[in-house]
């Protein structure tokens, strides 16, 4: 089985035993929705609260290596958890507490990945979102990839509803407009 997907399979059984509210964004929700393309690591969001993030802290880290020394303070101050999966695959664990995350969780759904591997994986729209909002060109590449791959099915009032208000938080004028022209003819 390819690396990625072992990871992906180790650390959605994991948050599934633990019942954790979670979905996997990045390079494996892109390959579902967009243009496929390498990955080097796995990206989660697992919905915590504010205030009560060190149980699920715990949890993974009694299953999954930290990267850092310090990994569980610096998921405390940063609501990031760095950590490994058992073959040594990188996983960064956003640690969730804002609408959209808790929104973008109810909307995911399973996606087979191989043969007897299947992940939560957030639906399009949420993944352009993430990407807009993270905002690097290769998130811009990825939506573009996404943009031609679902075309009309992707519902636009979702992804405005919940980018515009991510948006206002950091007074960002720049996004929209160029989110605008990729999604309108």
């Amino acid at each position: 089985m390819n690396a990625i997907f072992g990871a992906a399979a180790e650390v959605e059984a994991i948050c599934r035993a633990a019942d954790f509210k979670f979905c996997f964004i990045g390079g494996l929700a892109v390959q579902r929705w967009g243009q496929p393309r390498m990955t080097a690591d796995v990206d989660v969001t697992v919905v915590t609260g504010f205030g009560t993030e060190e149980p699920f802290v715990d949890t993974l880290l009694a299953k999954l290596a930290p990267r850092i020394t310090d990994a569980r303070e610096f998921a405390l101050r940063n609501r990031t958890l760095l950590v490994a999966a058992s073959n040594g695959i990188h996983v960064d664990v956003s640690l969730g507490a804002l609408p959209f995350e808790e929104h973008a969780v109810e909307r995911a759904s399973s996606y087979a990945l191989a043969l007897g591997v299947a992940v939560t994986t957030c639906c399009a729209e949420d993944l352009i979102v993430h990407k807009a909002f993270a905002g690097r060109d290769k998130d811009w590449l990825d939506i573009h990839g996404i943009v031609v791959r679902q075309g009309a099915k992707l519902e636009r009032d979702v992804i405005w509803a919940e980018l515009l208000p991510l948006l206002a938080l950091r007074d960002d004028v720049e996004t929209e407009p160029r989110l605008r022209g990729m999604l309108e003819p």
